[in-house]
């Protein structure tokens, strides 16, 4: 019977989004300031008629990056860009940034360096001030922690929760990219570490390694429909995968969807890489994740306004049944949606970075 009591659970039986619901379920908010909490891209907080976006991200060594192949500078470079693409997920510009550092005896002051080089180009190419942030000793390699605090307008503030029957469902660019680029990567590493003398063969691979080494927030999106006066009823970027990202939006508009398996955008060049690790491309696409693309819903009725232009692609729409959430195939059969995208907490432990 002690036993029983006293057993404890296992991180990896929640996950990483169980283990959040289960930290966060009883939390309640006391600050009218706090306008939304846990659960969004971005928390969302109103000072004095300004609408203030916060979001927070934390980068490991050897669970989010590998440095047998991570140049110093683009992992400063993703640091910063994974946090501001959460900022645009909501429908805001990305001002201020916070960067805290654990940092191992294995790293020289050039090395920190390099990776500062990395986010200041992120900051300058995105117009965002680094603010401050904080350095401590690490005993188990390299950590970086990113503060994100952004703007938005009250009104044009997008929620994962806003989702309506009936409303398209669109993403931006392309998918699986990234994912079929970290393959090729963890190929060559296992290879590079097995044989003496093997050189890593990366040509050819240009387009992959660049979406998983150097990702970019869709900050021409959120201008875009701004442009087309498109105000989206729901948005999430693409960081665990497609699948999962269209779960969070049904599951926060208590919705259901279909999604045309044909309509998921792929490169020719991820679907080529894809077949050669012999990958399906459009698990590639549902399940890989850190494409940082902008998945996001809007009325029917702008249809006209969005479906001739390139960078958008629309593949498919919200349904009224809570939690049916099924992908369409050419032959007219359909499989539900199920997340299996990238989890930070998984069940075995991990040889491969993520």
């Amino acid at each position: 019977m002690s036993e029983e009591k006293n057993k404890l659970t296992p991180i990896s039986e929640l996950g990483e989004f169980g283990l959040i619901r289960h930290l966060t379920e009883n939390i309640k908010i006391s600050h009218s300031s706090t306008k939304t909490g846990v659960g969004d891209d971005a928390a969302v907080l109103e000072y004095g008629g300004s609408t203030l976006l916060v979001t927070s991200d934390i980068l490991t060594e050897g669970v989010h990056f590998n440095l047998m192949y991570t140049p110093l500078k683009h992992l400063g470079y993703k640091a910063a860009i994974v946090n501001f693409s959460d900022i645009f997920a909501m429908n805001g510009e990305p001002r201020q940034m916070i960067v805290s550092m654990g940092i191992s005896s294995k790293f020289a002051v050039e090395h920190i360096k390099e990776i500062y080089q990395g986010i200041q180009l992120a900051c300058e190419k995105y117009n965002v001030d680094l603010v401050g942030g904080d350095t401590t000793a690490s005993l188990t390699g390299l950590t970086i922690s990113v503060t994100v605090i952004g703007e938005g307008d009250k009104d044009k503030v997008t929620y994962r929760h806003g989702a309506g029957v009936n409303d398209l469902i669109c993403v931006s660019g392309d998918l699986g990219a990234a994912y079929t680029g970290l393959q090729v990567l963890e190929r060559e590493n296992k290879l590079f570490q097995k044989e003496e003398g093997f050189r890593p063969e990366l040509e050819g691979y240009d387009y992959v390694l660049e979406r998983q080494l150097k990702p970019e927030a869709r900050k021409d999106i959120c201008q875009l429909l701004k442009e087309l006066e498109v105000q989206p009823t729901s948005m999430i970027d693409i960081s665990d995968g497609l699948s999962s990202e269209l779960l969070h939006i049904c599951n926060g508009s208590n919705k259901g969807c279909e999604v045309y398996q044909d309509k998921i955008p792929v490169d020719r060049e991820t679907a080529r890489v894809a077949e050669e690790l012999n990958l399906e491309p459009t698990t590639c696409a549902l399940n890989g994740g850190e494409d940082y693309e902008l998945l996001f819903t809007v009325p029917l009725s702008d249809f006209d306004k969005i479906a001739k232009r390139p960078e958008i692609n629309i593949i498919g729409h919200i349904t009224e049944t809570p939690g049916d959430c099924k992908i369409i195939l050419p032959t007219g059969e359909w499989i539900p949606v199920t997340a299996q995208g990238w989890d930070a907490m998984p069940p075995e432990s991990r040889e491969t970075e993520k």
